[in-house]
């Protein structure tokens, strides 16, 4: 494992949407000339340096690059809110992967980035060799999209990073626990000062909850079934990590994960929900574990 206070490296990829250019930004941890390249991609909400703890336990052994998914952290903001859907978001991890030069990678993916890791494993020709798909699957529970639409792009404004990480901590105790200082460090890169007065404000674009808000029980079963067909497709090794009380990924949908398409290998961690953050110990391992395996 690498220095515990290693810092990563911020850069930049041009990516094309339907009105224009956009700017992704993405965190660098590691040798950059090392071919071995793990991917970091994180969930809804949130941005890449979600992955600190994990980047710097592999960055002995791969190049780490942790993107900020446009309309998160440090990449820009979209002109329009309806490309925040998971084709754009495929199509700029090809161009970061060209960027790369990287021909063979490993993918961890929380929640949405995992359904992102699904997209381009599943493509002909994906460089993808190892997937972590991390709490999610191609079914997701209604009850878990109701709860995210309920605080997803809600105007809040914190007077310091204590109240911010107390209001963090309400909507996300399926994170499961965490030290004080853990919880900072994950919240740390969730705000930014606001523009206009004093005080913080959430790091991503609230147009993000537009396409969000906007599924219909119809598109979420065509959704869920171009995900069932683009996840039967996948032939790489894949681990499938669920939180035992996750109210996004069920059980069932868990299990039948394990009996198609990869046949991924199912890990349970106890008392944690949507979605284990890779900050405690053997959360590091398991995933350490299974991708330097061979």
């Amino acid at each position: 494992m690498s220095n515990t206070h290693q810092e990563p490296r911020l850069e930049y990829v041009q990516c094309i949407d339907a009105l224009g250019l956009h700017r992704m930004a993405y965190w660098e941890w590691g040798a950059p000339d090392n071919p071995r390249v793990l991917v970091c991609v994180h969930g809804l909400s949130r941005q890449g340096r979600d992955f600190d703890t994990l980047a710097r336990a592999m960055s002995g052994e791969y190049r780490v690059v942790c993107p900020d998914v446009v309309g998160r952290g440090k990449s820009d903001w979209l002109t329009d809110p309806l490309g925040y859907q998971l084709p754009l978001y495929i199509a700029d991890m090809v161009t970061l992967l060209a960027r790369l030069n990287a021909r063979h990678v490993h993918w961890v993916g929380t929640s949405m980035g995992g359904l992102i890791g699904i997209g381009l494993a599943s493509l002909h020709g994906s460089p993808i060799e190892r997937l972590v798909l991390n709490d999610v699957g191609p079914a997701i529970r209604p009850e878990a999209v109701a709860r995210i639409a309920s605080y997803l792009g809600a105007p809040r404004r914190f007077g310091d990073l204590d109240e911010a990480a107390d209001y963090m901590w309400s909507i996300s105790q399926g994170f499961g626990p965490h030290t004080r200082e853990q919880w900072l460090a994950l919240s740390r890169p969730m705000v930014k000062p606001a523009d206009d007065a004093p005080g913080l404000v959430m790091h991503y674009d609230p147009s993000i909850a537009v396409p969000f808000r906007s599924f219909n029980a119809e598109m979420a079963a065509a959704g869920e079934a171009l995900l069932w067909q683009r996840y039967d497709a996948i032939h790489c090794p894949t681990l499938l990590v669920r939180g035992a009380e996750s109210d996004l990924l069920s059980r069932e949908t868990a299990q039948a994960m394990t009996q198609r398409g990869p046949k991924a290998r199912l890990a349970e961690l106890a008392g944690v929900g949507h979605a284990p953050m890779f900050v405690v110990d053997d959360q590091v391992a398991l995933v350490r574990g299974f991708l330097l395996a061979h």
